[in-house]
């Protein structure tokens, strides 16, 4: 019972509150350590051969450390009083979803654009995105909004409670333990996580760890999309068509089940420090992509993660009744 009042105070607090600015937030220290521990790694390892082991030692650290720190923090305040537990437990929980932080992201973008303001909307999206805004057209800046609200729904707000409920599922470990590890994955993956120097061998291990990490609860996502959407075998054809042309395992099937869904058409050539770099097209260009598209986009994973929720409630009671 206590697990399940967890999830919902968790989901509530990123729902209404999200990361408010200026406090502190598990991501950031994991950013930190992870800046400092790369440095130091990179100035110590020159082979290729030792910038893959420690590249294993980085992922290993990273990850184990930060799901082991979650579960000892947690211990502590159950400790000192079963309420001050619930309490730290919701807060770290809701710190690993990010429903809340996609959705400011994308209305900070959309709102100067509403008004034909693309200079501003194309300085605000640098700050979500990596690829090259300077001179990204209005529909462009619509694609690129679309894309980070897709992908980012499963590896920010769907696979983080799905490691959560895994976690309460298994007697010891907890809610928060496997959220954390798996948002220090993610996060890795986001910072050492690339195929150039100087991280070609150091963040490999980081990269096809996040992989394997996100490809069931991707994969699960996907599908409940499609049941939500009522076409289900249309959406699934879609993604079997277009999501396995993407070099990445999930992301491609992340987007493309919203694009099936919604009628547009995602990817194309994107430019990255001048250099062009072409995706895969996901989806059929039925309809263009509009701020409409993208507010749909977020209820419907809004409503994916309400399903979940719901579901893990009721296996968390069918569990502890037994």
């Amino acid at each position: 019972m206590t697990s399940s009042v967890v999830l919902i105070l968790a989901a509530l607090l990123d729902y209404l509150i999200g990361d408010p600015w200026g406090w502190p937030h598990p991501v950031q220290v994991m950013g930190w350590v992870i800046s400092r521990l790369t440095k130091f790694l990179i100035l110590v390892c020159h082979h290729s051969l030792t910038q893959r082991i420690a590249g294993i030692f980085l992922g290993i650290t990273l990850i184990f450390g930060s799901g082991c720190i979650g579960w000892l923090i947690i211990q502590m305040a159950k400790a000192l009083h079963p309420l001050w537990g619930m309490v730290v437990e919701s807060i770290l929980l809701a710190s690993c979803f990010a429903f809340k932080s996609l959705r400011t992201a994308a209305n900070h973008v959309l709102k100067p654009l509403t008004v034909g303001d693309l200079e501003s909307a194309r300085n605000i999206l640098s700050n979500y995105v990596g690829r090259d805004t300077q001179r990204l057209s209005e529909a462009e800046i619509l694609r690129a909004v679309l894309e980070t609200v897709t992908e980012n729904a499963t590896d920010g707000v769907m696979a983080p409670l799905f490691y959560a409920v895994v976690g309460a599922c298994v007697p010891g470990v907890g809610l928060i333990p496997l959220a954390l590890a798996y948002k220090a994955s993610s996060t890795l993956d986001s910072m050492v996580g690339y195929r150039q120097a100087p991280y070609t061998y150091l963040g490999w291990f980081s990269a096809r760890l996040e992989d394997y990490l996100t490809w069931l609860p991707c994969r699960l996502t996907v599908i409940t999309l499609a049941l939500l959407s009522r076409k289900p075998f249309y959406v699934w054809r879609m993604c079997c068509r277009d999501a396995v042309k993407d070099p990445s395992p999930n992301s491609g099937w992340s987007e493309c089940a919203y694009a099936a869904i919604l009628g547009v058409q995602m990817g194309g050539t994107n430019w990255y420090g001048g250099i062009p770099k072409p995706k895969p097209l996901l989806g059929d260009a039925i309809h263009p992509i509009t701020p409409t598209a993208i507010e749909t986009a977020l209820l419907l994973t809004r409503y994916a993660f309400l399903l979940w929720l719901a579901i893990a409630i009721a296996l968390l009671f069918i569990l502890i009744n037994r």
